[in-house]
């Protein structure tokens, strides 16, 4: 129902996959080069910066293999934590999440920012110490995650969610370009309907998107086509595996059943029959 995770670092080489979860999650930057994908926007980040997610919409962090990577992530079902706002009348507290579903709050490292951090903190040690979580336990993380609610919701009013900030051309290039493949990803796509379609050069577009999101226009597009099927596969049980496969861009159900496998360890029928276990 919650997991937390407090300054977590990473040096050198590490691909972050392309994914989405059930969960809520508020995301806390500390350290590194980090330009953050969610859906088709992208955020350079700076220390001290929280993105708040509804988890639905496909994310992953960019990061600089060069310098150390450091954050913090707090993931929770809204249902865990909804009884207990809907008596102190706090429904408000999920209201970024359930209307903005995803924004960025700039904190410039200010009080409020420090105090959700030592949150963060007291957090993660917990969910580490409980394997087994008693009803303390439980009472002292649901208080916890409420405290971090209501910081996230004043950080909001302060710094009124949105970044002034101009993008660059690269970045809003990039971002049309991620939304022409979220949008396209179930059809054919090739590097040169892409540039076609946005009125750019194939060697522009190649190069832009890779250096803004670390992805080649390919590799974004089979991941937007496997985050569907994984969709497809959970949410369709009845549903034959090659017409999952088919409906989510896959040009055959070989291709689709050996790059399933590939890349998610277990075949498309062996990934169905976990998921549906876990619920």
């Amino acid at each position: 129902m919650l997991s937390a995770s407090y300054r977590q670092k990473w040096n050198g080489e590490y691909s972050f996959s392309y994914h989405s979860h059930q969960d809520y999650e508020i995301y806390f930057f500390h350290g590194g080069e980090c330009r953050y994908l969610i859906h088709n926007q992208i955020y350079d980040l700076e220390p001290g910066d929280i993105i708040v997610m509804d988890g639905l919409t496909l994310h992953k962090p960019h990061v600089n293999p060069t310098s150390e990577y450091v954050r913090s992530v707090i993931q929770f079902s809204p249902v865990w934590i909804k009884g207990l706002l809907t008596e102190m009348g706090s429904m408000y507290l999920l209201d970024t999440f359930q209307t903005l579903h995803n924004c960025l709050i700039r904190t410039n490292e200010n009080e409020e920012s420090k105090e959700l951090e030592r949150v963060f903190g007291r957090l993660a040690t917990l969910k580490k110490t409980a394997k087994k979580p008693t009803l303390q336990d439980e009472t002292e993380m649901k208080i916890l995650l409420l405290h971090a609610l209501n910081i996230v919701h004043r950080l909001g009013q302060m710094n009124s969610i949105e970044i002034p900030d101009q993008k660059e051309d690269k970045t809003l290039h990039a971002e049309n370009i991620a939304l022409y493949l979220q949008q396209h990803y179930m059809g054919k796509v090739t590097l040169q309907s892409v540039a076609d379609n946005l009125n750019l050069s194939r060697s522009y577009v190649s190069k832009v998107f890779k250096m803004m999101t670390g992805y080649t226009v390919m590799e974004f597009v089979m991941e937007c086509r496997l985050t569907q099927a994984k969709y497809l596969l959970e949410m369709e049980p009845l549903k034959p595996l090659k017409d999952v496969g088919y409906e989510s861009g896959f040009e055959s159900p070989t291709h689709f059943s050996r790059y399933f496998r590939e890349k998610v360890g277990v075949t498309a029928k062996e990934y169905r029959k976990l998921r549906l276990n876990h619920q």
